[in-house]
């Protein structure tokens, strides 16, 4: 079926606007004829997503909207306003532009007859799979105000475990660029001023000396060659972890690699517990729910090894015996996923699990900050403290001689 953008008037030559779902613009025709109105214009609506401006930085919306929208949506549905009313309503709220458009084509879709899932089908920039799947659940068992809490819940909960990483990891950034910006004001700025003191002089310098003098030289010299080397690096290392085979080499070392090894694990662990928790309880079955979290594991190394797994427990295998041959999940989780095989309740025993792995993960995040900080303390002091006792070492000697 095809959307129409339709004008239309009564016997009283009122006119109506709106938009319709129609096999032809003769299908429309008589389906506007069966509600008393006769069709005077009609054209095909596009339904491609709206993208973002030209000077937005996404063609996304942010994680925080969409919890936001969830739980102002489930609030709507639950004291019993309609879907399409619920969606206009939301389009008056304080949501990006994007959002707003795209609110607004889903209102219009639904309107015209489509399912909400199948609406917000069409936009799949904009409303991730496992959304749009938990949308589809919550309509088919008829309680999707309570699946949009549940979802809201958790889109809040991996907000704050992303905003947890990028506070933990702000402070090392910070030193390593305070380390660098030292570094550099030493070699360009406070070493050439010394050494132009110093060549005055009839003094032997040190070899420690010479060999930053000599530093501070070829990185005056060819500093636009170092400038673009190191962009050139780092666009390129940014530009491996774009690319599925990047990726997958970068989240590797992630599994592989101490301390990351253990963060991953057990942020792993968290992910799968709670979408495969919350899957199952909003009623999908346990083969669906675990081919839809195939991709949202958060590590591509982790993920392959997954859908191995689920090929294997497709063919029967349980999934406690499937996970352990691939060495997926801590001990820890096994047993909660064994345990909730042989009483029936995994959805709640993962559920449970999901909040003891979210502080496992948060300590192991913890520690991993603990121990780069010293790590570049120490190169930082290491690096200044070398620079200085190269630059003083001629200084203490000409002392040495006056003295």
């Amino acid at each position: 079926m095809k959307k129409y953008s339709y004008v239309a008037v009564n016997l009283n030559r009122k006119q109506f606007t709106g938009s319709f779902l129609a096999e032809s613009e003769d299908d429309l025709r008589r389906k506007l004829s069966q509600q008393g109105l006769y069709l005077v214009s009609a054209k095909p609506v596009s339904n491609k997503s709206p993208q973002a401006s030209f000077f937005s930085l996404s063609s996304k919306v942010s994680l925080s909207e969409l919890t936001t929208f969830c739980r102002q949506f489930a609030i709507m549905i639950n004291v019993g306003i309609s879907v399409v009313d619920s969606l206009n309503m939301l389009q008056q709220q304080k949501f990006s532009g994007l959002m707003k458009k795209v609110l607004y084509l889903v209102a219009e879709d639904v309107q015209s007859g489509l399912m909400l899932s199948e609406a917000m089908e069409k936009h799949k920039k904009i409303f991730p799979e496992f959304f749009r799947s938990m949308v589809f659940v919550g309509e088919q068992s008829g309680s999707l105000d309570t699946v949009l809490t549940n979802v809201a819940d958790y889109y809040e909960k991996s907000e704050q475990l992303r905003k947890k990483i990028k506070s933990a990891m702000s402070y090392p950034i910070l030193l390593l660029a305070l380390t660098i910006a030292l570094v550099g004001l030493m070699v360009l700025y406070v070493i050439p001023t010394f050494k132009s003191a110093l060549s005055t002089m009839d003094l032997e310098m040190p070899a420690l000396t010479m060999a930053i003098f000599n530093m501070s030289d070829f990185v005056i010299e060819n500093w636009q060659n170092i400038a673009l080397y190191v962009i050139v690096a780092v666009a390129l290392f940014i530009g491996i972890g774009k690319t599925k085979p990047g990726k997958y080499l970068y989240d590797t070392f992630l599994v592989k690699v101490p301390p990351f090894a253990k963060f991953t694990s057990y942020n792993v662990a968290s992910k799968f517990s709670r979408s495969f928790g919350l899957l199952l309880y909003s009623g999908m079955d346990i083969v669906q729910s675990l081919e839809l979290i195939t991709n949202l594991l958060g590590n591509k190394n982790v993920e392959k090894r997954f859908a191995l797994a689920v090929i294997d427990i497709k063919k029967g295998m349980n999934m406690t015996m499937a996970f352990e041959a691939y060495k997926l999940f801590p001990q820890l989780l096994m047993q909660m996923i064994s345990v909730g095989e042989r009483t029936g309740a995994m959805d709640e025993v993962l559920m449970n699990s999901s909040r003891h792995f979210d502080e496992l993960t948060e300590n192991a995040l913890n520690a991993i900050t603990s121990l780069i900080q010293p790590v570049l303390l120490v190169f930082m002091g290491g690096a200044i403290g070398v620079m200085f006792l190269a630059v003083y070492s001629p200084i203490i000697t000409i002392m040495e001689g006056i003295l």
